[in-house]
């Protein structure tokens, strides 16, 4: 997403700051853990508010955002970079074990989503593993361009096509992961109650209203 595109994003309202959005990713991190080594490097790419990348456990962590309110939202010990996704120059080659990415890669083009690929693969360890949340087009096709940013589609196949011709082996693939917009869904829920609710949803065989999908990949 470039600076442009951002700021038409942010300027939408379809990603305010919530802090309720704090307690969903508390449940998605748990559900992700087991992909995460806590010893190792992760980069949050279009880290946003730095809901994930704060309470994500690893050695070494790092948010990517050409934001420049960045630096306002990410924790002392999170690396800040400011730059787009197609630009991690400041990370060194084959050096991060995960690289984890929420509802970005829409909002790029084919070229772009190219330099960003690059990126990705080139900072990863052999084995290290880009893990994705992503609107699956499939699920809710009527509501994929009610945020006008949206440049590119992608469902569970056409997602898994991608990730392969990139040189990368899936080993968790979840079309059906979560709702299309979390804040639809729980704004009115207690936020005692948010966390146990995401949980079972999470974990549940039945998911009414899905409209993210996750995968989990790995560099070969």
């Amino acid at each position: 997403m470039n600076n442009e595109t951002q700021d038409q994003y942010y300027k939408s309202g379809q990603y305010d700051p919530d802090r309720r959005r704090i307690l969903v990713w508390k449940e998605i991190i748990k559900f992700e853990s087991e992909y995460i080594p806590e010893d190792g490097a992760v980069v949050d790419l279009g880290a946003g508010y730095c809901d994930f990348i704060n309470q994500v456990k690893a050695a070494k962590k790092y948010a990517v955002d050409p934001s420049p309110e960045l630096s306002n939202f990410a924790n002392p010990s999170v690396t800040k970079i400011n730059s787009p996704a197609s630009d991690l120059s400041q990370i060194p080659d084959n050096s991060i074990d995960i690289v984890h990415t929420s509802n970005l890669f829409e909002h790029f083009d084919d070229q772009e989503l190219g330099k960003v690929m690059g990126e990705v693969k080139r900072v990863l360890k052999m084995g290290g593993k880009l893990i994705l949340m992503q609107p699956n087009f499939s699920l809710q096709p009527a509501r994929y361009f009610d945020d006008h940013t949206h440049k590119k589609i992608f469902n569970d196949v056409s997602l898994e096509s991608f990730l392969i011709s990139h040189g990368f082996k899936i080993i968790l693939k979840k079309p059906r992961f979560l709702p299309q917009e979390m804040k639809d869904s729980s704004s009115l829920i207690p936020n005692f109650i948010l966390p146990l609710l995401v949980r079972l949803y999470i974990h549940s065989p039945i998911k009414p209203l899905a409209g993210q999908m996750l995968m989990i990949s790995e560099k070969v």
